[in-house]
Parts: C-alpha cells; structure tokens; sequence
C-alpha cells in the first residue's frame, strides 16, 4: 500500500471524532499546538535552513526564497494566528435558516465540516500550520502535500503540529504530509474521491490549471493573481504613489501583490515621475507601455506582461485614455483576485464597484489587504477566485457545507 493510500485512509477514519469535538476541545488542541511550535521553533527554523539553502542553490528568484523562509518574525506570527483562530467564533453547528411548518415539521440549515480536506500547495511553510489549525477549528481533517522545496519546513512543522494533537488526547491522523516528493502522487491525489471531500490547491498558474484540469475530487480553486490598480484623473499623487508602493513591494511574490497599474493620461506626466522614483529605490523594473516609455526612461511593455504575474520586483505600467479604458483592460486580463481604484471622485468608485468582477474591489486601499487575517480570519486556506461556494479569502465558514435538519411528529406526507 502506497504512502499516499495509507494515510489517506486514516485520515479519513480520523473524521469521525473531528467532526463531533466541542469547541472547547478544539481551541484547547489549537493552543496545545501552538505551544509545541514554540517549543519547536529553534528546529524548525533549522530545517528550514536547509530548504533556503538548496532553493539558493538551484537559483529560484528571491521573491520566492521570501516565501520560502522562515524566521523568528515568522514564526511568532504562525503561533499568533493559533490564538486568533481560537477566539473565532466556531461555525460548526451554527443554524443560519430554520423554518416550522404547519404540520409541526421543524426544518433546520445547519453548518457542518467538509470532512477530509487536502491541500496541494508550493514552497510556503506556514500553509503547513495555517490549514491545519483552520480544518481543525472547522472539524475537518486535513492531508497536506507541500512543495518539495519545502519539505524540510513541513516536516519540522507537522511534528510539532502532531505532538500538539496527540497531547490534546486527539488523533494524530487528523493531519498527514505526504513526504513523498514524486510529482506523480499529485495526480493520483486528485483522484482519492473515497477519501476525499476537497481539494484546495495554492500555488501559481501550473499548478492550479493542473489540479482543475485533473482532478475528479471537488476543486476550491485559488486563482493566480494578476491584481490592477487603476490611477484615477482625480487621485492624490502623493498618495496614490505609497499605495503602489506597498503593493508591489512590501510582499512581491505573493498572490496579492499589484502586477499592472493602470494611468488616467491626464495625470500621467504628474505621477510617473515620482512613482519611477519611489519604485526604483526598491530596486523594482517597471515596464511601460509607448506613451509611459514617453513620458520616463524604463522598459517597453509587451502583450505578454499584462498577462503575467510576475511574484517578483517587476511592474506593467499603462496609461489610459479614460476610466472606460481601464475598465476594458482589467476584464481583459484580470484573474479575478484584487483590484483597486485610486480617486476622489465617488462616482468613479461606485463604478468601478460596480463593473469589476473580482474576489475583492478596493477603493483608494492596497491590494495587499486580501488576506485571511487582514480580513479578521486569523488564517485562510488560500484566496478563491471562484464564484460557487467560496470567494475570496477562504477562512472557518469556508471550510464548512451545511445539511439539513428535520424534526418532526412522526409525521407522513400525504
């Protein structure tokens, strides 16, 4: 029987007791793991090392050796997303509509947890915690496959993660890691429909189109994100430039960060300037379309940059002839995720609310902001981009379906 299997199947055993834990019983293992990865936390990091080392080796861009690295910072900040995910509020039992008909039926909607949840994802250590601590607190069981560029990472965390479980008197089979690196048990993961429920993949484009076009196993998709800001006539110069800033630079290779920004011509000549400015001391490569090329000294756009995500220090910059422009350009290229609108003008950013149909729709805000705990989740399984079930950041209630509940009076139909 091959690892996969094998865990597969005590996964799914595990459950059963997931599904009926009090509140009180998850918090309490939540907390008991956050306790081991703080104990853990000089191991971790050592592993770690290892992983940041070989990514080095093999040449992977710094933006993704970001991801990839864990540090105290990092590490503090995985056993503070523990505690706010212990103080949400559980969804699991919550009725959310319940009606009594006439003939004393009483029908109930009820959340209940997705059962097992598998997550395929790329080289980020802390997903390893994040979905764990999320299916528990939502009653599910989880089965992890991480990037192999990571493993290392994983496996120091899923130890600690089990120890935590396994002194909270739970099953130690409520997480597994495939620690099998071959690329050819992902495929055979996304056809484990008798174990389980739900895939999420979190990754980049590859990976995603891979587990949507393979999988026979249900699919919450986390999309790629190709996020636009749109520069309004009436927009703040000295504004707009910070908050361009801090979506292309203060995290570049993740899924939130801003990869094309979009400029009203009649504002153009004020703010390219000082945006170059401020973007090259972050050492970013803008890339602009002929009249940006006009009007500053970078690099000429082609068709395939606005189709990119980049997940590094590199920016598309077009100006355009007006708001409709922009509109045009984002439904084009836009993957869905996050886009923003920087303006004074309200009517524009109703509009714009209005017309783009994306996952989150900002108004003079970082795209940077799509996130699980910026959003007051604690922690998210990844940012859906899909419409069915889930959008957005995908958090506790997320991970819950729902089943009805009839109480009756030994009641027939007639």
């Amino acid at each position: 029987m091959s690892e996969l299997i094998s865990k597969a199947k005590k996964i799914k055993k595990a459950t059963d007791i997931l599904k009926t834990l009090t509140t009180k019983e998850k918090n309490h293992a939540i907390l008991k793991i956050s306790e081991e990865i703080e104990k853990n936390s000089e191991f971790i990091l050592k592993e770690n090392k290892k992983d940041v080392k070989l990514a080095e080796e093999k040449g992977l861009k710094k933006a993704l050796i970001d991801r990839l690295e864990l540090n105290e910072k990092r590490i503090n900040g995985m056993i503070e997303a523990c505690k706010t995910v212990v103080n949400l509020k559980d969804p699991v039992g919550e009725i959310y509509d319940s009606f009594l008909r006439e003939d004393g039926l009483r029908i109930s909607k009820v959340r209940v947890p997705i059962g097992v949840v598998g997550i395929i994802y790329e080289s980020r250590p802390n997903v390893t915690l994040e979905a764990t601590i999320l299916a528990l607190k939502s009653g599910n069981t989880v089965l992890l496959r991480g990037g192999s560029d990571a493993i290392n990472s994983n496996k120091a965390i899923v130890k600690a993660i089990k120890e935590g479980l396994r002194k909270s008197n739970l099953p130690e089979t409520a997480i597994e890691i495939i620690e099998n690196t071959d690329r050819r048990l992902v495929d055979e993961m996304l056809k484990l429909n008798e174990y389980i429920d739900l895939i999420i993949p979190r990754g980049g484009k590859g990976l995603i189109d891979f587990v949507v076009k393979n999988s026979t196993v249900p699919v919450l998709e986390t999309g790629v994100g190709i996020c636009h800001i749109y520069v309004d006539e009436s927009a703040n110069i000295e504004r707009s430039v910070k908050i361009i800033d801090n979506a292309k630079t203060q995290r570049p290779g993740t899924c939130n960060t801003v990869e094309t920004v979009l400029i009203h011509k009649n504002i153009s000549k004020k703010i390219l300037p000082e945006l170059k400015s401020a973007l090259e001391r972050k050492s970013v490569e803008i890339r602009g379309c002929e009249k940006t090329v006009d009007i500053i000294n970078v690099k000429n756009a082609t068709e395939e940059d606005w189709a990119t995500e980049y997940l590094d220090l590199i920016l598309s910059i077009k100006i355009v002839e007006n708001f409709n422009e922009a509109i045009e350009h984002i439904k084009k290229y836009s993957t869905g995720h996050s886009e923003s609108i920087l303006t004074e003008n309200y009517f524009n950013a109703m509009k714009f609310i209005e017309q783009i149909d994306s996952a989150a729709v900002y108004v003079n805000a970082s795209t940077r902001f799509t996130d699980g705990g910026e959003f007051g989740m604690g922690a998210e399984m990844g940012i859906s981009t899909q419409k069915m079930h889930a959008r957005g950041p995908v958090g506790l209630k997320e991970l819950t379906t729902y089943k009805y509940i009839i109480f009756g009076n030994y009641n027939v139909r007639e």
